[in-house]
């Protein structure tokens, strides 16, 4: 007997020897009174027994058969072994026509072995956050470091955008390292597409917070070029404070390798143009409508060439005598015509783009210059997230490089040499 008939039983019992009301004992039970005389007029006439449910065994009339449990179950050792039931019954509806409910699918293949349930950790509890209420309002921004293509191609970051109201992903991009030039990049695709937001929620990297005592109050480049947009930077104390975004990683982390995988996509080019599908397919099964109807969304002020400016590197350096300036072991002169000798001593901002090109504002307005010298570039500073990227790519160059062997004496090898001074 089951435990919800062995409790019947007990109850029923009671009723026939005029212990209990009826209407107590259909209290209890959570049935009605005539539900109640029936299971008394069978407990009369079959004892025990009576109260057992007559479908008890019998397989329901809506249970899949043995034959498409087999055949699912195939399908899902050859091409899904390694997904977890809800993804895999979704591939199964889209690939194969294969309906059933992920919970069916769960319970299969935990019996066959394909699947071992997970037990919960004991977690400490975080007192939630509410959303924000309207779209836009704030986006919580982060990178994710992995094996995107299993092997297939070489290892990149995702830089995830995502909506605090919604939980939308807005934007996506997969790029060798998580770097300033990622997220400026990432950046200016949303601005195109969506507009200003009011706030970017980030975590304490270097790329948004100059996290030196000695530096407090200066701003990255990339904070910089936020707050020349108008977007209001917040940086998170711990992962769990923007746990959207943390969350929305481990998802994508399993679900987007896997839909690389069966598109057969191994490289970051391809796997960027299919990202916008990606998204939208995402953004309909897992976004939520926001408490408002408004986006907080706003138009960008700015043009495409002021954009350009905007997203490059900026550094401040002072003008000499003769209208120069150092930057990265080359000398700068401007050009300037007239009464160009009043920006003497005059700060002039170098905006460094991406690609190497330089431009010089005063005030605000672009200057002539010319190069005067120019020396080898100086060695650029890694961090932990981007000495994996430089490492790959000094492999490519040295692995394509034809073999050269310096001479003992090259400059990088001559030891100094201290010459014998003169003493009065």
């Amino acid at each position: 007997m089951t435990q919800k008939a062995v409790d019947r039983l007990e109850v029923i019992q009671q009723v026939a020897i005029k212990q209990l009301r009826q209407q107590d004992a259909a209290r209890q039970l959570g049935l009605s009174v005539r539900q109640i005389k029936r299971l008394l007029v069978r407990f009369r006439e079959d004892g025990a027994a009576g109260l057992i449910s007559g479908r008890l065994g019998r397989q329901p009339g809506n249970a899949l058969s043995e034959a498409v449990r087999q055949e699912v179950l195939g399908l899902v050792r050859t091409h899904y072994a390694d997904f977890g039931p809800t993804l895999a019954c979704e591939k199964l509806a889209e690939r194969h026509d294969h309906r059933l409910s992920a919970e069916t699918l769960r319970q299969w293949m935990i019996a066959e072995g394909l699947w071992k349930p997970k037990v919960r950790k004991s977690t400490r509890i975080y007192q939630r956050r509410p959303r924000r209420p309207c779209r836009g309002e704030l986006i919580q921004i982060d990178g994710s470091p992995h094996d995107w293509f299993e092997g297939r191609g070489s290892r990149c970051t995702l830089i995830v955008f995502i909506d605090d109201a919604t939980s939308e992903l807005m934007a996506l991009r997969l790029v060798p390292a998580e770097t300033t030039q990622a997220y400026m990049e990432t950046l200016r695709d949303y601005l195109t597409q969506h507009g200003r937001p009011v706030a970017l929620y980030s975590d304490k990297h270097s790329i948004f917070r100059v996290n030196r005592v000695d530096h407090e109050g200066e701003l990255t480049q990339f904070t910089r070029a936020i707050k020349t947009l108008d977007i209001e930077p917040i940086h998170a104390n711990t992962p769990q404070a923007k746990g959207r975004v943390e969350r929305a990683n481990q998802t994508l982390q399993d679900r987007l390798v896997k839909e690389l995988r069966l598109a057969d996509i191994s490289d970051m080019k391809a796997a960027n143009a299919f990202l916008p599908s990606f998204i939208r397919d995402y953004n309909q099964r897992f976004a939520v409508p926001p408490h408002s109807v408004s986006d907080a969304h706003r138009s960008v002020l700015h043009n495409a060439a002021e954009l350009d400016l905007i997203f490059c590197r900026h550094e401040t350096r002072k003008l000499s005598k003769n209208l120069a300036l150092q930057y990265k072991n080359r000398e700068y002169q401007l050009t300037e015509q007239g009464n160009g000798y009043r920006l003497r001593g005059e700060q002039v901002t170098v905006c460094e783009a991406f690609d190497g090109t330089v431009s010089l504002l005063h005030k605000g307005c672009p200057v002539s210059y010319r190069i005067l010298g120019e020396g080898a570039p100086p060695i650029p500073l890694d961090d932990e997230k981007s000495i994996h990227t430089t490492v790959e790519q000094a492999k490519c160059i040295q692995l394509n490089r034809k073999t050269h062997k310096p001479p003992p004496d090259h400059p990088w090898r001559r030891p100094t040499i201290l010459l014998p001074q003169d003493h009065p």
